[in-house]
Order: C-alpha cells, then sequence, then structure tokens
C-alpha cells in the first residue's frame, strides 16, 4: 500500500512559508521589534502579501494584468531591500564616523555594480521592447522577477541581483566588524544581517547555476525540456527551504532579548527612594 500525499511540495513550501512570515511578524510586533526594524519589517508583510496575491489571483484575472500587479510587487520588494540594507547598516555600524561609514558605502557599490556588470547574459533592447503593450511589464521584470517559475528561471532580475549582492557584503561586514562599533556577536542586528546574506547566497547560486544548466543543455526532445524545467523547479524548492529555516532562526533569535538587554533596563530604572516616611499624625 503506497501512501498518497495529497499536496504538491510547492504548496507545502508556501504554506511553510506564509505561515513563517505570519509569526515572524507577530514575533516583531508582540516582543517590540518593530521600533528598532521597521523596513524590515514593512519586508516580510509585503513578501507575505505577494505570496497571498499570487495565490488569490493567479488564474483569475486577465495574465497582462496578473503579470504587472505580480512584478510591480517584486519591484516594490527590491525598493524595499535596499532600504532594509541601508536600515541594517546603520544600526550595524551606528558607532563609526560620516566619512568611514561613506567610504564602505561607495565600496559596497562598485562591488556590486562590477559583479552585476559581468553577470551576464543582459537582454538587448530589440528583445526587451518585441511588442510595445509588453515593454513596460519587460522593463519591470529587468528590475526583479516574481515567484513565478519560468519568469524566475528567465535570470534577467538584475535588481534581485543588485540587492542582493549588497545583502552578502553587508553580512560580511556585520561578520567581520561589527564588534568594533555597536553590534555584538548576540545582538538581533548581527542575525537579521545574517540571514538576510544567507538567503541572498542561496537565490544567487539558484540564478547562477540556473544559467549554467541553460547554457551547456542539449534539449532535442519535449522529455528533455520538461526534464530541465523540472529541474529548474527543484532549485527554486530548495532556495525557499533555506529561506523557511532562516525565517524560523529569526523567530527564535527576535523572541529572545539580546544578551545584556534585561541589566540595562535595570540600571536605567530610578533608584527605590530611602528617605523616611513622615509618622502618621496623631488626632488631636
Amino acid at each position: 500500500m503506497h501512501f498518497h500525499f495529497p499536496f504538491a511540495v510547492s504548496q507545502v513550501l508556501w504554506t511553510l512559508t506564509f505561515a513563517a512570515q505570519l509569526t515572524l511578524l507577530v514575533v516583531l510586533l508582540g516582543r517590540d521589534r518593530i521600533k528598532r526594524y521597521p523596513w524590515f519589517t514593512v519586508g516580510i508583510a509585503l513578501y507575505a502579501l505577494h505570496l497571498l496575491v499570487e495565490v488569490l489571483l493567479a488564474g483569475r484575472m486577465a495574465t497582462i494584468v496578473y503579470q504587472a500587479v505580480s512584478i510591480g510587487l517584486a519591484d516594490l520588494e527590491v525598493l524595499i531591500g535596499l532600504l532594509v540594507v541601508i536600515e541594517i547598516g546603520r544600526r550595524a555600524f551606528g558607532g563609526a564616523g560620516l566619512r568611514t561609514r561613506a567610504i564602505g558605502a561607495a565600496a559596497m557599490v562598485v562591488v556590486a555594480g562590477g559583479v552585476l556588470a559581468a553577470w551576464g547574459p543582459w537582454l538587448t533592447w530589440k528583445q526587451i521592447t518585441p511588442n510595445p503593450a509588453v515593454t513596460v511589464l519587460n522593463l519591470m521584470l529587468v528590475v526583479a522577477a516574481p515567484n513565478d517559475t519560468l519568469m524566475v528561471l528567465r535570470g534577467v532580475s538584475r535588481g534581485q541581483i543588485f540587492v542582493s549582492l549588497f545583502m552578502i557584503q553587508l553580512g560580511l561586514l556585520v561578520v567581520v566588524f561589527g564588534r568594533q562599533f555597536t553590534v555584538g556577536w548576540r545582538s538581533h542586528t548581527q542575525k537579521i544581517a545574517i540571514g538576510l546574506s544567507t538567503i541572498a547566497i542561496s537565490w544567487l547560486a539558484v540564478q547562477g547555476g540556473w544559467q549554467l544548466i541553460a547554457k551547456t543543455a542539449q534539449i532535442h526532445t519535449r522529455q528533455e525540456y520538461e526534464r530541465i524545467i523540472g529541474l529548474g523547479s527543484k532549485l527554486l524548492n530548495a532556495d525557499k527551504v533555506v529561506y523557511v529555516a532562516v525565517l524560523v532562526w529569526w523567530i527564535v533569535c527576535l523572541w529572545f532579548d539580546e544578551p545584556g538587554t534585561a541589566i540595562a533596563e535595570a540600571a536605567e530604572e530610578p533608584a527605590p527612594s530611602l528617605a523616611l516616611e513622615e509618622p502618621p499624625q496623631l488626632a488631636q
């Protein structure tokens, strides 16, 4: 007797991802972390909304309209991702001087820009504008690809690549130099930065692996084509597993206070007064 599981792997991963995102948002709200990491919270909420939109709208509206909504949300995620990098960077290196931070930011831009320029292949203008009706969508797709499997596997989401490179550099800088400024080894800021860099490394590995497969694969039959697409789906599923694991790690880390928080709060409380109370007046 064979056990039949009625749900596909993608459906299980979607459910786990959405549930983990909602749990993380509850932790951020309940443990009062939103004030410290507002853009990080917005990024998690936006991605959860994107997942929900895909389920509610896919197949229920015109394809062009659905793609416009999905790609638009993906582009917004790229913008929020940049703000998250800035937010975590400011918290991690708040003790550094303005000149030091400016030099570090410039170096990160140069490195990310150089890798992005070398990351190929780039689409030509003729490929972007084959039809005036979808030109805007193609330009938006260059910035960020939605979660749709075929669109992600195109490998043209330059905005996501750019943000991912920033996240990897930020994670490395926080691990190497964080303790010299305001970020300890067990701080929430460091854990968020490490999680972001882990997600970015996984996503870039999937993109690079797919491009390598696309360049070297020899497709002659429909079965070979389906096998390659199936392999790409497995790569994406592996990336989603890493994302869920990071979400669970964030939930656990952000639930607990940073080391020394209780001591600092106790030190800030006013000391009890030692003045003697006046004795009650006797009735005349």
